[in-house]
């Protein structure tokens, strides 16, 4: 692997730096979409050889490590350790995403890095474990089975038997639309980053690139975090939440989703929400559909503003610049809620971090790690419009009267009595771990549960175990509230299992290709052509290869473990086929009905979510991958959920950057996968 790289510094001459586009108003133009990731810069074809060969010959030998590790688990563990530096490189150079000069530099270095990691693990010499400082570490997700990057900074005064547990903070990166796992990797390696607190770990996250921790994007952060756990003694009491720009984005949207798993949050600039921000940032006025305007609430903090109340967030901003919206537009609704935001802003200062207002932020963020979070707050207050994000501390919500609408919960406990005030809500638990509970064991715990403006009712629960834990759970039935989880007859939305399309591929997913003869040229013509886009676009923008098998080779465990994605249609899917009579629609060769109303199949396809009729646990899709498309790329604020659980689509009309044809219908289903 010792070549000659004399040539790189003349290439850089001859080459120059890739473009880093900016959003602006030529990015409001549906008919002149701009690539993104953009495509990459000339070099010479040997250098491409180069690479090339030593990306193969580094994949070798991790097949080969793969061979000698077999049998010894924990080694076979940091495979992926190794494995982020093959396929750095080589998608790098088989995707055309080599950016700027000194990634040709980078490459050969990321190549060399991989054989000294698989050398050392070979022989079970895992020294990078020991290290401290800039490093980069790798998982396989459940998702794809694709390997993923994240960025570790560990601290100095780290050893492996201190035996203590140690503070983690979150960053969360900017846009990126360069952004590929070889300069992720290359810059991880060497740049500790924006925030270096002491004594803390900091995760960086590469997100699946650029999607603002949505959808895979927040699977990414979760599944990075556990890699991490199992590695290190992390105190899940003392764990921070940043990013700025895009990652402030992401900060805001972990924040509200998730703010009791946070010590503290500080997010920086970005974005808080869809549509004030692309009329402010992006000059662009929006026509959506319907359910769009519901759908965004899946994201904007401002919608879920209520949910700051539970951990300790501090924003900043340059008072210069246009994303300091995004802070701006939290405080109204704050202030709405009554609470106030505490916003630093940094004077004269545009999109950037000023460094006597960022040593205040600093300094206020270590105060508060310091205390640790609450684990268990002595009051919950919470809002979600998803059974995607039910949780609150000790109060998760388990079912809704209507999906995305506001629905909320205030609770709080004196001695053996919860209190909760409940609005959209029809089931609900509250649950303490072992050690939480604040209730005497002797007694019942007795809920008084006042629900959408009715008169408050009481349910008696049990007792908390000797070990001091306690779960219980209560539904709203025809005769009031009742101990108890809710019938579980029948189908019902529920956590995990609620749509929209988008969902799905928050999870496993498998494509499922069609072998059989489909009913007509057009439609068969669509849903080919829009599975081969659905497979390039999310190795594009979520860093994997898309699970593809054959109707004819679908398994009763991919069945059991996976979302399947149902390509084609009753006559050429075979799965399609054993599945359509129990699905909620008609689609024969003679007409197509949804919604009840009837549609020409030979021009019509339906794409929809629902729950899989062989496994009520998890989804069938129908002609679908991720519903935001090459227009919603240009700006991160776009990339919500394009369609609701289901929709028809008149496929004479084009696919085109915006959507997959014309769509002529489409809505969400009802709270027990019923039409509505």
């Amino acid at each position: 692997m010792k070549r000659d790289i004399r040539w790189l510094p003349a290439l850089a001459l001859a080459c120059g730096i890739a473009v880093l586009w900016a959003d602006g108003p030529a990015d409001n133009v549906p008919d002149k979409v701009r690539p993104v990731p953009p495509p990459g810069m000339a070099y010479p074809g040997e250098v491409k050889e180069f690479l090339r060969m030593g990306a193969t010959m580094l994949g070798r030998d991790i097949d080969q490590l793969r061979k000698d590790v077999s049998g010894k688990p924990e080694l076979a563990a940091r495979l992926p350790d190794v494995e982020i530096f093959q396929k750095a490189v080589d998608w790098a150079v088989r995707h055309d995403e080599v950016f700027k000069t000194n990634e040709l530099a980078a490459a050969r270095m990321l190549l060399q890095t991989g054989h000294e990691k698989a050398a050392a693990l070979r022989t079970g010499k895992v020294g990078w474990a020991e290290a401290t400082g800039p490093t980069v570490r790798g998982y396989r997700s459940r998702i794809d089975g694709s390997v993923q990057p994240y960025g570790l900074v560990v601290p100095s005064s780290w050893r492996p038997d201190s035996g203590r547990r140690w503070r983690l903070d979150f960053w969360l990166h900017g846009r990126g639309e360069q952004l590929s796992e070889l300069s992720f990797i290359n810059d991880r390696m060497r740049n500790p980053g924006e925030f270096t607190p002491p004594d803390t770990f900091v995760l960086h996250l590469y997100g699946r690139y650029c999607n603002g921790s949505r959808f895979a994007g927040e699977t990414d952060f979760w599944e990075a975090l556990e890699d991490v756990q199992r590695l290190y003694a992390i105190d899940e009491d003392r764990m921070v939440v940043r990013g700025f720009s895009l990652g402030g984005a992401s900060c805001w949207h972990f924040t509200v989703h998730h703010a009791w798993r946070f010590a503290a949050s500080a997010p920086g600039a970005g974005f808080s929400e869809t549509a004030e921000f692309l009329d402010v940032f992006q000059n662009e006025k929006l026509q959506p559909f319907p359910w769009e305007p519901k759908l965004w609430r899946l994201h904007d903090a401002t919608a879920n503003a209520l949910n700051l109340a539970m951990t300790p967030v501090i924003a900043y901003s340059g008072a210069d610049d246009r994303q300091i919206q995004a802070a701006r537009a939290v405080e109204k609704s704050m202030a709405g809620l009554g609470m106030e935001l505490t916003h630093l802003v940094a004077p004269k200062t545009g999109h950037q971090y000023e460094p006597a207002t960022k040593a205040e932020l600093n300094r206020r963020i270590d105060a508060i790690a310091r205390q640790g979070r609450v684990r268990v707050p002595p009051r919950v207050l919470f809002t979600t419009h998803s059974l995607r994000y039910p949780r609150m501390a000790w109060v998760v919500v388990d079912g809704l009267g209507q999906h995305w609408e506001p629905a909320t919960v205030a609770g709080d406990w004196q001695g053996n009595t919860v209190r909760v005030v409940v609005t959209n809500v029809t089931a609900l638990s509250l649950e303490f771990g072992p050690g939480e509970s604040p209730f005497d064991p002797r007694s019942p715990v007795r809920v008084e549960v006042q629900s959408d403006g009715r008169a408050a009712e009481t349910v008696t629960l049990g007792r908390p175990t000797s070990e001091r834990s306690f779960r219980g759970s209560l539904h709203r039935g025809a005769q009031g509230w009742a101990a108890g989880p809710a019938p579980s007859e029948g189908l019902a939305k529920r956590h995990g299992l609620q749509g929209p399309i988008d969902d799905a591929f928050m999870d496993r997913f498998v494509f499922v290709r069609p072998t059989g003869e489909p009913q007509f040229p057009l439609t068969a013509a669509w849903a080919k052509s829009e599975m081969e886009r659905a497979q390039r676009e999310w190795r594009r923008h979520y860093r994997g290869d898309a699970i593809v098998v054959d109707d004819t080779a679908v398994t009763d465990e991919e069945l059991a473990r996976s979302n399947v994605v149902l390509w084609g249609d009753p006559a050429s899917n075979r799965l399609l086929s054993r599945l359509i009579a129990k699905l909620p629609i008609q689609w024969t060769p003679d007409a197509l009905v949804a919604h009840g109303k009837t549609h020409d199949p030979a021009r019509h396809v339906p794409v929809m979510v629902f729950p899989n009729p062989l496994n009520p646990a998890r989804y069938v899709v129908l002609n679908s991958g991720f519903t935001f498309r090459e227009y919603d790329y240009l700006n991160n604020a776009r990339q919500t959920p394009k369609l609701p659980d289901w929709a028809v689509i008149d496929v004479s009309q084009a696919p085109g950057p915006r959507f997959p044809g014309k769509i002529v219908d489409g809505g969400f289903f009802g709270e027990r996968w019923e039409w509505k």
